[in-house]
């Protein structure tokens, strides 16, 4: 009878010992998951930064392009 429960006992700490490593597994991949997804997300920004800046100095230098255009427009109507 005691080798019985001697056999359990050890076979109920191998299996928590299983657990506790399945477990740590599990933490490590859960903590690559989210370091992956964070990396995604900060590429994902400076994307959607790089393409906002893109479009808006597009738009500046334009409206810069026409403010220079009212600008000759109007000195030369004042001046005739």
């Amino acid at each position: 009878m005691k080798i019985k429960a001697t056999a359990l006992l050890i076979t109920s700490l191998l299996v928590l010992a299983g657990c506790d490593q399945a477990e740590k597994s599990a933490q490590q991949l859960m903590g690559k998951a989210a370091e992956s997804a964070k990396q995604a997300i900060d590429d994902t920004h400076k994307a959607a930064e790089q393409a906002l800046n893109d479009a808006t100095s597009g738009l500046l230098s334009k409206k810069e392009s026409s403010e220079k255009e009212s600008e000759k427009t109007e000195s030369s109507s004042q001046e005739i």
